[in-house]
């Protein structure tokens, strides 16, 4: 999830099994809220493979753009 105009780093919100992490697009860090360590792992990979696609989407938010859908993990 990302959400508009929302603080900096760029980061964006990942939901797993009801429990929620934000983790920052660059570096992949978890800043706050927390995950299992395979979906920790699974997220960060995803992220990293989206790394662009993710930091364009956050830009978009920025100017209340309209978000471009990501590929899930396959």
């Amino acid at each position: 999830m990302m959400f508009f105009k929302d603080h900096n780093p760029p980061h964006f919100h990942a939901k797993y099994q009801g429990r929620i992490a934000v983790f920052q697009i660059k570096s992949g860090r978890i800043m706050g809220g927390d995950l299992p360590p395979l979906a920790k792992r699974l997220i960060r990979d995803w992220a990293r493979k989206h790394q662009k696609e993710l930091l364009d989407n956050w830009d978009r938010a920025q100017k209340d753009g309209k978000l471009k859908t990501i590929k899930p993990l396959e």
